[in-house]
């Protein structure tokens, strides 16, 4: 499964541009090289983009962490705030072509999450706040999967992050076409056991939303749909749901196998469960398994091979 075209936004520096206050970058090698090879990556700087040249003087985030304004760091007086927010919602309305957006952690432009927020006494507030563009940005495109790229080190974060985004260009292909009832049914039957593995909860809740698809006007339920199905989705699934979706498939396969084959599939699930082998080794052996006794539904399934499969990202969860 290859998604050559799939684009992903990026704060710039994180691809090696030098676009930082001090003329520096924080290039990332997991977005630059591997990423970059599977996706096409477009690089974002807010604060070149609203005029901040480089080097220059380094903002910082002060006053309320739920609303934090964005000033200089020397010149309280220079207030990029409102600049920033602009600039955010022109991203979500302009770059309606992307999958995701990979943020720089810690930036007070960029960071998602426990960004420095400094009180009138000097010192940082507990907690932090979130950077003026990611703030903004998420809250005008808040389907659109987002994550820092720090936190993109944890393998098990890294594979849900590029799921979704995966999911998201398979949706924004769908709603190209032209959306109808039957379109978000089998769109929600080939994220059925993935959408298992994530959220056992939503993925019940979704299944009955989804009977009544085809009741009410289209478009409505089908955005209201996808919003519920990329919430339940950024959920991280663990060990013991993935192995129930493995047992489920390999349940498929109960007629087919003789007894020593369905006994070494238990048997890899159970040390998967236990954390003695990697994801892809159960699933390597049941793709070998569907491959000879192929299923039409199964074949169909997102979950089997969610993203691009040379990226190797289950072989670290």
């Amino acid at each position: 499964m290859s998604h050559p075209a799939i684009k992903i936004g990026i704060s710039a520096c994180l691809v090696g541009q030098p676009v930082r206050f001090n003329g520096g970058h924080k290039e990332s090698r997991l977005c630059s090289e591997t990423l970059a090879q599977h996706f096409q990556l477009v690089p974002v700087c807010p604060e070149m983009a609203i005029g901040l040249g480089v080097p220059r003087e380094a903002i910082r985030l002060v006053g309320d962490p739920q609303a934090p304004r964005a000033v200089g760091s020397r010149r309280p007086e220079l207030d990029v705030t409102d600049a920033l927010a602009r600039y955010a919602r022109q991203v979500a309305s302009e770059l309606t072509d992307i999958s995701g957006f990979i943020l720089m952690q810690k930036s007070p432009s960029c960071g998602m999450e426990r960004v420095k927020v400094y009180g009138a006494n000097g010192y940082s507030l507990p907690g932090g706040g979130s950077g003026i563009f990611a703030s903004h940005l998420m809250q005008a495109r808040p389907d659109l999967p987002v994550e820092e790229d720090g936190r993109l080190n944890d393998p098990v974060l890294r594979e849900n992050f590029l799921t979704r985004v995966c999911a998201y260009a398979e949706w924004q292909a769908l709603l190209a076409e032209g959306i109808s009832a039957r379109a978000i049914v089998d769109f929600h039957a080939r994220y059925k056991y993935q959408l298992m593995a994530n959220n056992p909860l939503q993925y019940k809740v979704l299944g009955r939303l989804v009977s009544e698809a085809g009741r009410q006007p289209i478009e409505a339920f089908a955005a209201d749909y996808f919003s519920r199905l990329m919430q339940a989705l950024k959920k991280t699934a663990t060990r013991g749901t993935h192995s129930n979706v493995l047992q489920h498939l390999s349940g498929y396969l109960k007629h087919v196998l003789n007894a020593e084959d369905r006994q070494e599939m238990r048997r890899l699930i159970d040390q998967y469960r236990d954390g003695i082998v990697p994801l892809v080794v159960p699933l390597t052996l049941l793709k070998h398994h569907f491959r000879r006794h192929p299923h039409r539904y199964i074949a169909r399934q997102a979950y089997l091979q969610p993203h691009p499969e040379t990226l190797s990202l289950r072989n670290g969860i």
